[in-house]
């Protein structure tokens, strides 16, 4: 989602400053250029040189220092910046950007850039909720700063409070998020996914291999394009993206009863879950034993939340998907039309790097006129990103009619 944008990121002098080599490095690996400027008192707590040998780029310090060429430094660093990251933010920088003072390298780019900032603050518990530093912070963010909140938390100092640096893959979101177009604003997204689990006994239950990743990559893909996304999750091991409600559900019927219970306030729902289609008939409350011969457990048919979902949908954009092992355009094409979804994305079992547990997926996207867009091997996020796009399109046209 970063490659080829170019990131300015500046350091400042406290103690999370050493926190900035792993915020440079997932930068760099999500595809960005990353341009790093220190002012001196970072320096003190982390060496430039480990920055530059994570960035490959020169680190930036000194304001009287010319680039190639003789460019002046604090215009031509930032010259075509995407996005100038500022982690940590002690009070000072805060200070001196709420009241328009450039003394040093770092703070005269501020005020020389273009680009959007983000703004990370880091610093004692005490400090972060001094007047003054809530009165600068509110001020940076009332004339278009973007300010997160710092996390609360055991600080170096040996006190517990809010100060805290957020995580370097919470700002990689955060910077992620800036950058992308709000196309989404305004649409509340309902979105499943994971498995479910049906319960045998206290011990035993029905579930698949259904990993989570396809709908957790859409609802933070979602939350990113603006729109405010309610995720309802069976089990997985996938941490909830930031800005997302999330309801935990368990079994078919808990997962049905989540969406309905927030289909009203929604204006597009994406079905990603990988729903049980049966449930064991009985449950047992005492485990049960072992003995001779064979075992059957009777089954029965589990509510198909699609299914439902197409009854009911009004003018909602309903998105269905299809994992299947053969005739896969055949069998996506008919249970979109039988449960009255407007897309259908289909990905067959069979082929490399698709379906349950990969970060991967190969999928096609099915309209209800037949038009088939087929993606080839992607990341969920990139996946996600082809879906949220045809949904766009789709309310567009709705619009124009």
């Amino acid at each position: 989602m970063l490659k080829g944008r170019k990131i300015v990121l500046g350091i400042t002098g406290g103690i999370a400053a050493y926190k900035s080599a792993e915020l440079t490095r997932l930068f760099v690996t999500s595809g960005a250029h990353v341009q790093v400027v220190m002012t001196a008192h970072a320096q003190k707590f982390i060496t430039p040189l480990t920055l530059a040998t994570l960035s490959g780029n020169p680190v930036h310090g000194d304001t009287f220092s010319l680039t190639d060429d003789w460019e002046i430094g604090h215009i031509s660093i930032t010259e075509g910046a995407d996005l100038m990251v500022i982690a940590p933010a002690t009070a000072n920088i805060i200070g001196k950007m709420a009241s328009g003072i450039a003394d040093d390298l770092l703070s005269t780019m501020v005020m020389a850039t273009r680009a959007p900032i983000l703004v990370c603050p880091a610093m004692n518990t005490t400090m972060y909720e001094n007047t003054i530093v809530r009165e600068n912070i509110d001020r940076l963010s009332s004339i278009g700063y973007h300010l997160m909140d710092a996390e609360q938390g055991e600080l170096a100092c040996g006190t517990e409070g809010a100060g805290r640096l957020p995580p370097a893959e919470v700002i990689l979101e955060e910077s992620i998020s800036i950058l992308m177009a709000k196309d989404l604003t305004g649409e509340t997204i309902l979105v499943t996914a994971g498995p479910t689990r049906e319960p045998l006994d206290p011990v035993r239950y029905i579930t698949n291999y259904s990993s989570g990743k396809m709908g957790y990559a859409i609802a933070r893909v979602a939350k990113r394009r603006g729109a405010r996304v309610i995720l309802v999750s069976g089990p997985t091991m996938l941490s909830v993206p930031d800005g997302v409600t999330s309801i935990d559900v368990s079994s078919a019927t808990e997962m049905k009863r989540a969406v309905m219970e927030h289909l009203d306030e929604s204006s597009i729902v994406i079905k990603a879950a990988a729903v049980a289609d049966y449930r064991p008939a009985q449950y047992s409350t005492s485990k049960i034993k072992k003995g001779e011969g064979t075992f059957s457990i009777p089954m029965e048919k589990n509510p198909d939340i699609l299914h439902c979902l197409g009854e009911v949908k009004g003018t909602r954009i309903l998105v269905g998907f299809a994992m299947e092992t053969g005739d896969l355009v055949s069998n996506a094409t008919d249970k979109m039309i039988r449960k009255n979804a407007d897309l259908i994305v289909a990905n067959d079992l069979t082929v490399n790097g698709a379906g349950f547990g990969h970060d991967t997926n190969v999928v096609r996207i099915i309209d209800r006129a037949g038009g088939i867009e087929e993606c080839p091997l992607m990341d969920k996020e990139a996946v996600a990103m082809r879906i949220l796009d045809r949904v766009r399109e789709m309310m567009a046209q709705r619009g124009a009619q």
